[in-house]
């Protein structure tokens, strides 16, 4: 992956002017609670990103046999990932890392390219810890609330995807596909505010992301 370190130092320090308070406290939290139940003997998968990672309140039951971290942070943005990236991942020497982000960010109009950059800039830190680590990207979610914005979020999903060709030890889940009906996104897949998941979006999740799991 030919990304420069300058390049990624440029945007560490850039998104730190924006991400540095916004989440610090929560971040906290989420550190406090995960410290508590790591087992640092144990092989670690950590599951990071906005609100549709921190709402998942039922990972670990789902795969039991793994020993996972959730540390979703809501409204969280690829850029917010990045300057909290050691608290959240990097302490806890994960052998795979499930990411997603980019759907706040195209919400909050930034363009597909930059999410990318960004997301670039993660994958580097995390495999300048360890280059074996096992990176999957998590597609953007079509959503009720944020259908009108689903050419931007395919845009998004295929420089994802792209991106994960780089690398073999990179990975493109596509939750996109299974959350549709024909062209029109399932509804009874979210709750009431149309843009988080009810136990059966989550159940299409599981059965994406299990695929992984291996």
């Amino acid at each position: 992956m030919r990304f420069g370190f300058l390049t990624v130092l440029a945007l560490f320090f850039l998104c730190s002017i924006n991400a540095q308070q916004g989440f610090q406290k929560e971040v906290d939290e989420i550190v406090e609670r995960n410290d508590s139940l790591w087992n640092s003997s144990e092989k670690t998968i950590v599951f990071t990103g906005s609100s549709s990672i921190r709402l998942w309140k039922d990972l670990q039951e789902r795969f039991p046999e793994q020993h996972i971290l959730n540390t979703g942070f809501g409204g969280s943005q690829a850029s917010d990932l990045l300057y909290h990236l050691q608290n959240l991942v990097l302490r806890y020497q994960p052998k795979k890392v499930f990411i997603y982000e980019g759907d706040n960010d195209i919400f909050a109009k930034k363009k597909p390219k930059k999410v990318i950059q960004t997301t670039q800039a993660i994958i580097q830190r995390i495999k300048k810890e360890n280059k074996n680590t096992n990176i999957i990207l998590i597609s953007a979610k079509p959503s009720i609330a944020r259908w009108g914005l689903r050419g931007k979020y395919r845009r998004l999903n295929r420089k994802l995807e792209k991106l994960t060709l780089s690398d073999s030890n990179l990975y493109y889940a596509n939750v996109w596909d299974i959350m549709l009906d024909g062209r029109k996104v399932k509804k009874d897949l979210f709750v009431d505010d149309g843009l988080h998941m009810n136990a059966k979006g989550y159940g299409l999740w599981y059965e994406k992301i299990k695929i992984f799991m291996k």
